[in-house]
């Protein structure tokens, strides 16, 4: 949607939380995959709770654990809201009915889909306490600036006017054909030049208020560019290195006010290309998103690559049912030594964690990932599943062949079944693993399944050798 006309869906949208305060809410929840969710979770970590709003959280995993922690909101005071644009995201409608089995009163749930959905028929036949339908001919991953994104702001009291604002400040220039003027091309035309010398680890260096902000560009870049054997492959959180350890694929994005210990200007002396954007307050991400998906469009365009399908994200949501019917066969196994022992110089490590988000795994594999990066001296990237399923997984299947995949599956204590299937919400996450790693395996990929403690003893082991 263009801002000026979100700007016009003021009234609904306030009317919506207005009734949800005076209800006495306190919570929301918004269950969502991909572009339904990664701008509220950025949203929900760069600005402050509000006491006169309602705490956001999303929920956008199928490990029982993450599932387990909603459910202990009270739903009496907890807004569910699904978001899903096609309606029938199989994460997002098993959430949903999970809390519609536990909780049943309409007036705790809400939808954000498509006009026509099976969702939004199922909100009004239940009574949800709203159904809000979006511009249809917007994707998912640009949806942030619709109802998807500006949706959850409202309700958690960020100034989505402001949001809304810094995009329109910046919308005209936007629209010039002059490098000079137009920020979105210079940084288009950078990242598919970047590409073309074998550059496309595009290393994204992030303001700490901002920090979040990287899971959503993340999405934005990889699932637009990464397809026909070609792509931006974005590098968000990964630890800092010495520079000697980047190598020569690498383009370096600053956003705002980046607090670096090594210094973006010893980057640059050393030769990696450093673009720098501002950002002067967390409002300003409006702005930086119509800038991104202008330049991911671009950049898309000068690849010879359509940014706005998602041709290979299919694959691995047939294997999952695969799985999940009993047609799917054996997993294939590779085994880590030598799956690892095949790194070569501008190739991409990928960790793949089925975990809970906040899991205590969580941390340890970000240790992993930098004793990694040292080890391999390449680039790293580190993906929650299945949330980089709606989000790298284009990226991994369709881009360039040089990502190696370390998949960790964590295990389930305590299981949750998903009402009217004859499934679990484990079984489901075991499932999708599964799905991925047989899609990577059709492809000729290297990927292997791992532990916790298998990689930590192959890093010793190769550390006191």
């Amino acid at each position: 949607a263009s801002p000026g006309e979100m700007a016009g869906a003021a009234e609904e949208i306030g009317g919506v939380v207005g009734g949800c305060v005076a209800d006495g809410l306190t919570d929301v929840v918004v269950m969502g995959m991909g572009g339904s969710s990664l701008f509220p979770e950025v949203l929900a970590r760069s600005f402050p709770a509000r006491p006169d709003r309602l705490r956001l959280q999303v929920l956008d995993s199928t490990d029982p654990a993450a599932v387990a922690r909603v459910a202990a909101l009270d739903p009496a005071t907890t807004l569910y809201v699904a978001s899903s644009k096609s309606g029938t995201t199989i994460e997002t409608r098993s959430h949903l009915e999970f809390f519609w089995d536990r909780v049943g009163d309409g007036s705790r749930f809400a939808v954000i889909t498509d006009p026509g959905s099976e969702l939004g028929r199922l909100g009004r036949e239940r009574e949800f306490r709203h159904v809000f339908e979006n511009r249809p001919d917007i994707g998912g991953r640009y949806s942030a600036l619709s109802y998807f994104g500006l949706v959850p702001a409202a309700l958690a009291g960020v100034d989505w006017g402001g949001l809304i604002g810094r995009a329109n400040a910046m919308a005209s220039s936007l629209r010039s054909t002059d490098p000079a003027v137009n920020v979105g091309l210079r940084l288009g035309a950078a990242m598919a030049a970047g590409v073309a010398a074998g550059r496309d680890k595009l290393t994204l260096l992030l303001d700490d208020r901002v920090a979040t902000f990287g899971l959503w560009l993340e999405q934005l870049l990889a699932e637009s560019t990464g397809k026909a054997g070609t792509g931006v492959v974005p590098v968000v959180g990964e630890p800092i290195a010495p520079v000697d350890e980047y190598g020569a694929d690498r383009l370096f994005v600053a956003i705002g006010d980046v607090d670096h210990p090594i210094g973006l200007d010893v980057i640059a002396e050393v030769g990696q290309p450093v673009l720098e954007l501002d950002l002067d307050e967390p409002l300003d991400i409006g702005a930086h998103v119509l800038v991104w998906e202008v330049a991911t469009a671009l950049c898309g365009a000068a690849l010879g690559i359509n940014p706005f399908d998602q041709p290979n994200v299919a694959e691995a949501k047939a294997a999952t049912n695969d799985v999940l019917a009993g047609e799917a066969g054996d997993v294939p196994t590779s085994p880590l030594a030598e799956v690892l022992g095949s790194v070569r110089p501008g190739d991409y490590l990928s960790l793949q964690a089925y975990v809970d988000p906040e899991a205590p795994e969580v941390a340890e594999l970000e240790e992993l990932r930098l004793g990694l990066q040292e080890r391999h001296r390449v680039a790293t990237t580190f993906g929650i599943g299945p949330r980089f399923l709606h989000s790298t997984g284009q990226l991994h299947k369709g881009g360039p062949p040089t990502g190696v995949f370390l998949q960790v599956v964590g295990d389930d204590p305590v299981d949750a079944e998903i009402p009217g299937r004859d499934l679990t919400f484990g079984r489901l996450k075991h499932a999708q693993a599964d799905g991925d790693l047989i899609t990577l395996h059709r492809h000729g990929l290297r990927a292997a399944r791992t532990t916790v403690a298998e990689l930590a003893d192959l890093l010793d082991d190769r550390t006191n050798t």
